[in-house]
C-alpha cells in the first residue's frame, strides 16, 4: 500500500545530529562471566555482570543510559512537555472519590491540584446510610476528618507509595502500608485517628494483606521469604514490638502464595495458598485472633478454589469439576473448636459442596463477594467481563434442616450501553450494606460509579469522571474478531479510530499486548492515551491467547508449551492491521510492560519488519536465565506458567528458542526501540533490559539516527514506575512522544 505524499515528508527521524552526538553507552563485554551448561546447551553471557546493582560501574552504565536517552530525545523535548501537559489538562486536578461505608464512617480521598499526592478523609455516617453523601472536592467540610495526608509521608522520599489503609473495627485507628523504594516490601503504620497520635510502626518488610482482629487489639499480615515468596502468615498485638508476633501459617510449598484480604464479613477471614492451577482455603476467626486458621477445603491437583464467608455458610467458587469456574455453598463451622491447633483436615470437604452456579458456555466465573442480602459475581463472557448478582430468599441464619441450595435466588446480570466496556463491582460497604456498587468504562468513555438496590433492581448514578477538553462521541470503538494463522481460532481484538477514519494505510496505529497469567487487558480509559488518539493514532489491543480474555481455556492454550500462540496471535493482529488498511509497518508502534515486554522482544526478533517502534516497559526478555534460578524472586512460582526448564528439556528447548534476550538476530534491521525499568523493580530485574539494550545495539543494522535505541531507568522506583502523578505524566509523554516523532507526528 503506498503511503500518502503528506506522510512521507512528514516522516523524519529524531534528530541527533552525528557530529555532536555522543556515542550510545557500551557495557564491557566480560567472555565466560556467566555461562550456562544444562541439557546439553552451552550458554556464555557476557553482559550478566550488568546484574549487580551495587557495583559502582553498573551505577555509572546505568546513569550513562540514561543520559544518553537524554540527548537522543533532546530534539523532541518540547513535544514531549506538550504531551505531558495536555495529559494534565485531560485531568480534573482537584477531584474527590466516591466515598466508601467502613463501619460508622463515609471514607473518600482528594486530589488537590497543587499536589502529587491524595489526602485521605472521614465523615460520621448516618445508621443505614447506604447512598454516599455528596463530596465538595474544593472544600473540605467542618465534619469531615483528615485520616492520612500522603504529601506530608511523601516529603523526603524520591518515590513514595501507598499500599493499602484499613480502618479498625471499632473506629479509633486506622492502619496504613507504604513502600519507599519501589521494590514492593511494604511498612505498616497504626495511628490514632482521633489524636493523630502513632501507636505502631513495628511491623515491617512485609507481603500484602492485613485484617484487624474484632476488638481491634490484634491484626494479622504475611511476610516474603527470599524469593519475594509470600509463605507466613503471623498475628501481632498492637502495641507490642514485633519480636512477641507469631506465625499462625505457614506455607512449605515454594510453589505457593499465601494472601488474604478483609472480609465484608465481620467475623472471618478467608486465607488463601494458591499457586496458577492449585487452591486451598482456611478460615481466620477476628474474634479468636491468635488461634491458628481452620483448614477448610482440601488442596487437590489442579483444583483452584477461593473460599468467601458469607455470614452463616461459606460460598466458593472452584474448578473440580469445570475449568471455567463454579460457584458453590458449604456449611461453616459455628465455633471455632475449643482447643484448636493448626490442623490439616479439612472443614469442609468436596462432598458438602453445593452447587449453586456453574460456568456456561463462553463463560469464565472468577470471583464471588458475599454480603448479608446478597451476592455479587465476577465472570467473563464473550471476551468482555460482566457482574452478577443474586438476592438472599431465607433469613440470615441457616436453621437446622434448611438445605444450603435454597438459600440464595436467580442471578441478575447487569447491563450497560456500551459493546466494548470494563465493568467491574466497586466496594460495597459493610457486610449489611443493602446496595452493591459497579463501575464501568472503556478506552473513549471515562469511568461511571453507580449504586444498585438489588431488591429492586434501582440504579443510581453516582459519578462519572469528568474529563475537560475530551468527546467521547468523536471516536469509534469497536470489538472485531481476527482470524489466527491456525485458521481455527478467533483473536479478540479492541480498535479505537476518529469516527471519520478510513483504512487507506496513512494512519500510526498504536498496537498493545500483554498475554500471560490469565491477566485480561481489558479496554480501559486511560488519560495517557488521549495525546494520540486526539491526533488521530488508531488505537489497538490485541487478546492474545496466554491472557484471561476468552476464559480459562484461552490462558491455558498460551502458557509454557502454548506459549508461542501469544507470540503468533499479536503478529497476527499486526498483519491483520496492514493488510485492512489500518497501519503500515512505517507506522506502527508496539507496546508492551512486564510479561507484555517478552511478547514485543518475541515479536521483535520474529518478524522486526513489522514495526517502525517498540515500548517495552519493565520487560521481562531475558524469560530463561530467570526461570532457570531458584534463587531469584517470583521463579519457584512462576514454573506453572512457563514450565520447569531445570527439569523438563522440552521446556528448557522452548525457552531457549523464544526467550528474547538470547535470540535476538546479527544482522537484522530492528525497529526503533524504548526500555523502561526502575532500579529496585522486585518482579522484572533492571539487568534484564539493561543486557537486551546492549545485545540490540550490537546485532542490528539499522541506522543509530532513524531507529534509535535507548533505555530509561528509574533509579529510585519500582514495577510501576515513578510514584508522584506529574512524573508519571512526564515519563508517559517522554514515552509517548519518543513513539509518535519516529511514525511522523511531531507536533
Amino acid at each position: 500500500m503506498t503511503l500518502s505524499h503528506s506522510f512521507t515528508a512528514e516522516h523524519q527521524p529524531i534528530q541527533v545530529h552525528p557530529h555532536n552526538a555522543a556515542h550510545p553507552p557500551q557495557a564491557r563485554k566480560k567472555t565466560g562471566y556467566r555461562v550456562r551448561d544444562i541439557h546439553g546447551d552451552h550458554f556464555d553471557d557476557p553482559w550478566d555482570w550488568l546484574r549487580d546493582k551495587n557495583n559502582p560501574e553498573v551505577i555509572a552504565h546505568m546513569a550513562a543510559e540514561n543520559t544518553w536517552t537524554d540527548h537522543v530525545c533532546a530534539p523532541i523535548r518540547d513535544f514531549s512537555d506538550r504531551i505531558a501537559n495536555e495529559i494534565r489538562s485531560f485531568t480534573v486536578l482537584t477531584d474527590a472519590t466516591v466515598p466508601i461505608r467502613y463501619g460508622h464512617y463515609w471514607w473518600f480521598s482528594r486530589w488537590n491540584k497543587n499536589q502529587q499526592y491524595r489526602t485521605h478523609y472521614r465523615l460520621y455516617a448516618s445508621a443505614h446510610q447506604d447512598r454516599p453523601p455528596q463530596i465538595d472536592a474544593h472544600c473540605v467540610g467542618a465534619q469531615e476528618e483528615l485520616v492520612l495526608d500522603e504529601n506530608a509521608h511523601s516529603f523526603g522520599h524520591e518515590y513514595f507509595r501507598l499500599g493499602e489503609l484499613i480502618p479498625s473495627p471499632c473506629g479509633r485507628f486506622v492502619a496504613w502500608s507504604c513502600d519507599t523504594s519501589g521494590d514492593e516490601r511494604w511498612d505498616w503504620t497504626i495511628h490514632e485517628l482521633s489524636t493523630g497520635r502513632v501507636i505502631d510502626t513495628t511491623i515491617t518488610g512485609t507481603g500484602t494483606g492485613f485484617a484487624w482482629s474484632s476488638d481491634s487489639s490484634a491484626c494479622i499480615y504475611t511476610r516474603v521469604d527470599h524469593a519475594w515468596r509470600q509463605h507466613e502468615v503471623w498475628v501481632h498485638t498492637v502495641g507490642d514490638q514485633a519480636q512477641t508476633d507469631r506465625v499462625l501459617l505457614h506455607e512449605d510449598d515454594e510453589g505457593f502464595d499465601l494472601w488474604f484480604s478483609p472480609s465484608p464479613d465481620p467475623a472471618h477471614v478467608a486465607i488463601h495458598a494458591t499457586s496458577p492451577t492449585t487452591g486451598q482455603a482456611w478460615l481466620w476467626y477476628t474474634d479468636h485472633p491468635y488461634t491458628p486458621p481452620l483448614c477448610i477445603t482440601p488442596r487437590e491437583k489442579d483444583v483452584m478454589v477461593t473460599v468467601e464467608p458469607a455470614g452463616d455458610h461459606l460460598v466458593l467458587v472452584h474448578t473440580r469439576h469445570n475449568q471455567e469456574g463454579t460457584v458453590a455453598l458449604a456449611p461453616l463451622p459455628m465455633a471455632q473448636p475449643a482447643g484448636h491447633t493448626q490442623n490439616t483436615r479439612p472443614f469442609a470437604s468436596p462432598d458438602t459442596w453445593v452447587t449453586l452456579r456453574e460456568a456456561g458456555a463462553g463463560e469464565r466465573i472468577l470471583d464471588v463477594e458475599a454480603y448479608r442480602d446478597f451476592l455479587v459475581l465476577s465472570l467473563r463472557s464473550g471476551s468482555l467481563p460482566h457482574v452478577e448478582y443474586c438476592q438472599r430468599l431465607s433469613p440470615p441464619q441457616v436453621k437446622k434442616g434448611h438445605r444450603l441450595q435454597d438459600i440464595w435466588g436467580q442471578w441478575t446480570r447487569i447491563s450497560t450501553d456500551s459493546p466494548v466496556r470494563t465493568l467491574m463491582p466497586s466496594h460495597c460497604g459493610p457486610f449489611d450494606t443493602r446496595s452493591l456498587r459497579i463501575a464501568h468504562h472503556s478506552i473513549t468513555v471515562p469511568p461511571t460509579w453507580e449504586l444498585i438496590t438489588p431488591s429492586t433492581g434501582e440504579r443510581v448514578h453516582l459519578k462519572t469522571l469528568e474529563v475537560p477538553h475530551w468527546d467521547p462521541s468523536d471516536f469509534v470503538e469497536q470489538r472485531v474478531w481476527v482470524q489466527a494463522r491456525d485458521g481455527k481460532t478467533r483473536i479478540p481484538v479492541t480498535i479505537v479510530y476518529p469516527k471519520d477514519a478510513t483504512p487507506d494505510g496513512s494512519h500510526a496505529a498504536w498496537l498493545h499486548g500483554y498475554g500471560a497469567y490469565e491477566v485480561s487487558f481489558d479496554a480501559e480509559f486511560d488519560t495517557g492515551l488521549l495525546p494520540a488518539l486526539t491526533r488521530g493514532v488508531i488505537h489497538v489491543i490485541a487478546h492474545v491467547r496466554g491472557g484471561g480474555e476468552c476464559g480459562r481455556a484461552w490462558y491455558e492454550d498460551g502458557k509454557k508449551s502454548s506459549k508461542i500462540h501469544s507470540f503468533t496471535d499479536f503478529l497476527d493482529v499486526a498483519q491483520w492491521l496492514i493488510d485492512t488498511g489500518w497501519a503500515h509497518p512505517d507506522r506502527l508502534i508496539a507496546q508492551g510492560r512486564s510479561a507484555g515486554g517478552l511478547l514485543m522482544g518475541a515479536v521483535m526478533n520474529e518478524a522486526p519488519q513489522l514495526f517502525r517502534v517498540v515500548l517495552a516497559g519493565v520487560p521481562f526478555v531475558d524469560a530463561l536465565t530467570t526461570i532457570l534460578d531458584a534463587s531469584l524472586p517470583l521463579t519457584s512460582g512462576e514454573w506453572e506458567e512457563w514450565g520447569n526448564p531445570i527439569t523438563d528439556r522440552h521446556i528448557y528447548e522452548l525457552m531457549r528458542a523464544y526467550s528474547p534476550y538470547e535470540n535476538v538476530r546479527d544482522r537484522v534491521a530492528y525497529p526503533a526501540l524504548m526500555a523502561t525499568t526502575s532500579m529496585n523493580d522486585t518482579r522484572v530485574f533492571f539487568v534484564e533490559p539493561a543486557k537486551w539494550v546492549q545485545r540490540i545495539r550490537e546485532a542490528t543494522i539499522s541506522d543509530p539516527l532513524l531507529s534509535p535505541v535507548v533505555l530509561r531507568t528509574e533509579m529510585v522506583a519500582g514495577h510501576g514506575g515513578p510514584s508522584a502523578r506529574e512524573e508519571r505524566w512526564k515519563a508517559r509523554g517522554e514515552e509517548s512522544s519518543f513513539a509518535l516523532s519516529l511514525v511522523g507526528i511531531r507536533h
